[in-house]
This record gives C-alpha cells, structure tokens and sequence, in this order.
C-alpha cells in the first residue's frame, strides 16, 4: 500500500489548487492527486465556451504545463477513481489499489445531471463537464445541422451561444418561465432571451420535453409533452450538476446535497478536508445558508482554506463569490449572490449592451450582474463586502461611478 502525506481526491481546479497551494507555502511532505481523467488538471469553463468554439486548444486550458506537477514532486495518479474511503484505518480504495494517507483532500466536484427519460442514453446526447464530453461533440459538428440543448443556465446558454455561431439551428429548451431564474433576476434573463432568439437560437421557456426519439442509438427527434416533435442530430444537457460525494458519505461524513464542511473546510471525519462544487458550507455572503457553490473562485479559496489549516494557520474560509460568462460578444461577470433579494435597480440601459443589474436586500447591495461592464464589477465589490445602505437613486445613475456613491 502506497502512502502520501497528502492525499488530493480530485484533479480539477480545487485540487490542482490544493496542491499548488501546499508547495506555496513550504509542504516538504510527499503529495499525490487523483482523477479519474486521462489528463492532467484543466479549466473547466472555457469547456463550453472558447474550447469549443475552436479558439483555445487544450494545452491553452491547462491549468500548469503536465512538467510542473513533476517539478513539485506532486504525483499525478490519472486514470483512477475512488470508490471507498476508510476513514479509520485512513487509506482509499481507487481502482484495485489502497492508498494511505495523513491527510485527505476531497475535490471531486460534480457529475452532469442527465436526463431520466427514455432515449436520454442514446451515443448523440452529451452533458458538457469534461473535456472527452466536448471532443465528442466537436467530432460530430461538420455533420450535423440542428442541436437541441436542455436546459437554460450557463452551459446551455453559452453552447447554444458557440452552435449558433457555427450556423447551426438550435432549438433551446428551457422548463422554467425564464432562462438563469435560479441564478439571476428577470432582467437580465430577458436581456440574454432576447440577445439569443436574435442570433437565431429558438428558444423557449415553460417547454415540457417528454422523451428523446432513438433510431439505430441515435437521437433523431425530441418529443414535447404536448405532442410536438423537435428533429434533432444532437442533444446538449445542462441542468446541473450532482455532487461526487458517495464515498464520503458512505464512510459516515454528514452531508446531503455536498459534503458539509466547517469554516475551515474540515469535514466530520477526522483528517479529512472538502473543497470545491462538492463541499456545502455555510457562507457569509448567503446570509449563512448552508450552500454549495459551483464556481473556480470557491475551488481556489476553499483549497486554500484547507491548505492553510493543514499548515498550521486557522483562517476561516471569507470570499466574496465571483462568477463570469462569455456569450457572443457579451461578457457578464457577476459579484456577490443575489438569492433571497427583495429589490433590483437597473444601471445603464440595456439597448446599449452595456449595463448593470443590482440586487438589493433591506436596502443593502449583495450582488452585481455586469455586461460589458468591468468598472461596475470591480467597484461594485467593495459595497457588496461592505454590506452598507448605500444611496439608490446614485446606484441607478449610470454617470455616477460606483466608487463614489454615498450611503443611504
């Protein structure tokens, strides 16, 4: 049995992070992180938008050269998935091997919601997770012409956004009566509608598929639950993700959606740390909901969390969350979370592809979305860390820089 001092679960951005962060700051004991990719750690965003679309190849997208992990004395142990985790004799099962360990870092992120309805495993419907998923579509796109994507959060926004480009028709499928409604307001969902349906995208809310139509393995056609039949050469699924916890749980963590952590990212199993999509904690800027949060600025601070501790240094996972997505020739970069607000203001006129869309709770800003427009995102975090009452008729003023507005 193979022993490391520190033994990484995950080989994604928190993981890659985990153990960049453990040379940072001096970790001489032996490190090794697991994945159950071929590939070295890479950046899981630009999967549905530039790697896609054919703008960046994919040694563009990796997080640090394959020669750097060598360089740090960072085994890379690819190609394997663990499926147990003993927490008392402290060791994992992954593939058919045991290995043991001091101290474990669970970074496992998240698997692709999937479809459940028949026709949903035919060889032409894809989720967008990981870089096999987009080399098989990309394999595919010089014979196909119509695409029907699941689903209207960011990866079914931002594929329908690459095929749309490419000239192909998409057909966009969206349940809800808008598109981003879990994560945005109405504002901004009738803003990204709109940009779609005029680049060709057929989109459409409060649309009820019923199952996928298979012909040889393939699917040929997506039936609506009120009789239509949408033909299609692909299907695209993006309605979320399930946390990677089952081994953890399995060993007696809590947990229930995600693992639960503490502040310090510890798990209740001894010696044992999670970090990442797959780790619910209770955040500050949820108003102390115990949340997950599925974002590379969560995965990088909360491996440094828990690197931090493991070190010796009790700080307390505190970030202000940050999220971004590129569409057409739209860049929305988001700032705090926006769950739970009970007021909006509109900055900046839409028409003009420039705007903000900030959400208030008891006249205090929590979150910013910004299209095409950086200095509302970078100035508009200091209020969000603030958490003061500010001025609402100077936050809706465009002219006003969000520096300079005063408190209520």
């Amino acid at each position: 049995m193979s022993y490391y001092d520190v033994l990484i679960v995950g080989a994604g951005h928190a993981g890659a992070q985990a153990g960049i962060s453990l040379r940072q700051l001096g970790f001489e004991g032996s490190i090794a992180m697991v994945g159950d990719e071929k590939d070295p750690p890479y950046e899981r965003p630009p999967l549905s938008k530039e790697y896609f679309a054919g703008d960046k190849s994919f040694d563009r997208i990796l997080i640090r050269p394959a020669s750097f992990w060598e360089e740090r004395k960072i085994d890379m142990l690819l190609g394997l998935r663990v499926k147990a985790v003993d927490p008392v004799g402290k060791f994992v099962t992954a593939g058919d091997r045991e290995i043991s360990y001091g101290k474990l870092i669970w970074a496992t992120g998240g698997s692709p919601r999937m479809l459940t309805c028949n026709g949903a495993d035919a060889a032409n419907v894809h989720a967008v997770r990981r870089r096999d998923d987009v080399d098989a579509m990309m394999a595919k796109l010089d014979r196909i012409s119509h695409v029907t994507v699941i689903g209207g959060g960011y990866i079914g926004l931002e594929a329908a956004a690459v095929l749309s480009k490419f000239g192909k028709k998409v057909v966009l499928l969206e349940a809800l009566d808008r598109v981003l409604a879990r994560v945005a307001g109405e504002e901004l969902s009738r803003f990204y509608e709109a940009e779609h349906r005029a680049h060709g995208v057929d989109l459409r809310t409060g649309a009820r598929m019923d199952c996928i139509e298979v012909t040889d393995g393939q699917a040929t056609a997506v039936l609506m639950a009120d009789g239509e039949r949408i033909e299609t050469d692909m299907v695209i699924v993006g309605i979320g993700i399930i946390p990677e916890t089952g081994p953890l749980i399995a060993a007696g963590a809590a947990g229930g959606n995600g693992v639960d952590v503490d502040e310090y990212c510890r798990t209740s199993l001894p010696d044992i740390y999670a970090v990442g999509d797959c780790a619910a904690h209770a955040n500050s800027f949820a108003r102390g909901a115990q949340i997950r949060l599925e974002s590379v600025q969560n995965a990088n601070d909360q491996a440094k969390t828990a690197v931090n501790h493991i070190m010796g240094k009790e700080e307390a996972y505190h970030a202000v969350p940050w999220f971004w997505s590129n569409q057409y020739d739209l860049k929305l970069q988001t700032v705090g979370l926006s769950t739970g607000h009970d007021q909006t203001i509109l900055r900046g006129d839409p028409a003009t592809r420039s705007f903000s869309v900030l959400y208030l709770k008891g006249g205090k800003l929590i979150a910013l979305d910004c299209v095409n427009a950086v200095k509302d995102y970078v100035q508009g975090r200091a209020h969000v860390i603030s958490g003061a009452a500010l001025d609402q008729a100077q936050l809706a003023d465009a002219s006003v820089p969000l520096k300079e507005v005063g408190l209520a």
